[in-house]
């Protein structure tokens, strides 16, 4: 290809400069093609298609086609390696545009272009000098790939390094595990003395510690040490209590810091009541009972005079 879209240095006039592929009449501003030209002009072939391959831009797809495209013509027309190509020109020039139009208010109508665009690629051999820098560091990165997988790529190193790490946490593991046996067996032990100075501490007067839901003989009162509420025999709540500890009288349940619950003394006030209500009524009766004979009395008294 000749033309002024050529660097003037690469450009011999009457010579081919390099194989060339296009696209005609892409649905596409012109540009936004330039921007994705721009990334791979003056690069390898391999590193434009990888730069194409992940770029985010609709035209990226375009141009890569049209890159592949150069490097098919290249290799079978002229008979290049495509390992040894490079971008030596792109550029995307004006195409068609249809114009079209939109409503707008008052009868106006709003003006609509849909452009388009001509993609050109032309790719052509490294030189000498440059060719050698791009083989080196192909071979360098080669060499390390191939150190890289016998060092540690293959089936037999894996299961290796697995089974090496494996080991080293199942050691690690059963150290944790006879330092927190030794723990358990001091804090074990320390927690054995605290409850047995609890057991002291909460030793009371007239309660026997409750190991059966059998009351001892002589002791009937419940006691429980979370609500702190002791329970008569016969009260609202006695069955459904777990005695902690056993008291033979109120007494010594109060003493020892319990209190009857509420219900329990609702149903005393309940029953202090309805004593207090029958004395009151005996005691009305009498009043009337007397008023009565009273009143029996004067009138025999009115009836003799």
């Amino acid at each position: 290809m000749t033309g002024p879209k050529l660097n003037e240095k690469s450009f011999v006039a009457g010579e081919r400069s390099g194989t060339k592929a296009s696209a005609l009449y892409i649905r596409s501003s012109a540009w936004k093609a330039r921007v994705v030209l721009d990334l791979i002009r003056d690069l390898p072939v391999r590193n434009a298609d990888e730069v194409l391959q992940f770029c985010d831009r609709d035209a990226a797809t375009v141009v890569r086609k049209v890159l592949a495209s150069a490097v098919a013509n290249a290799q079978h027309n002229d008979e290049q390696d495509p390992e040894e190509l490079y971008v030596k020109a792109c550029f995307a020039d004006e195409g068609p545009t249809m114009k079209r139009f939109t409503p707008r208010a008052r009868g106006r109508a709003g003006a609509i272009k849909k452009r388009s665009c001509h993609i050109t690629i032309v790719v052509a051999r490294l030189d000498d000098r440059r060719l050698e820098v791009v083989q080196a560091r192909e071979a360098k990165r080669t060499a390390a790939g191939r150190r890289g997988a016998a060092v540690g790529g293959t089936a037999a190193s894996r299961k290796a390094r697995v089974d090496r790490s494996r080991q080293r946490a199942q050691g690690l593991k059963a150290g944790d595990a006879g330092h927190d046996h030794d723990h358990d067996h001091d804090h074990a032990g320390h927690d054995h003395d605290h409850d047995a100075a609890e057991v002291a501490v909460q030793s009371f007067v007239g309660a026997v510690p409750a190991d059966t839901d059998q009351a001892p003989e002589g002791y009937e009162i419940k006691g429980n040490a979370q609500s702190m509420l002791y329970h008569e025999p016969g009260s609202r709540y006695y069955g459904q209590t777990k005695a902690e500890y056993w008291f033979d009288t109120v007494e010594n349940a109060e003493a020892a810091g319990f209190s009857a619950p509420g219900s329990q003394k609702n149903d005393a006030d309940e029953s202090s009541d309805e004593d207090d209500s029958v004395t009151a009524g005996a005691e009305g009766s009498a009043s009337d009972e007397a008023q009565s004979d009273a009143g029996e009395s004067a009138a025999d008294a009115k009836e003799d005079n």
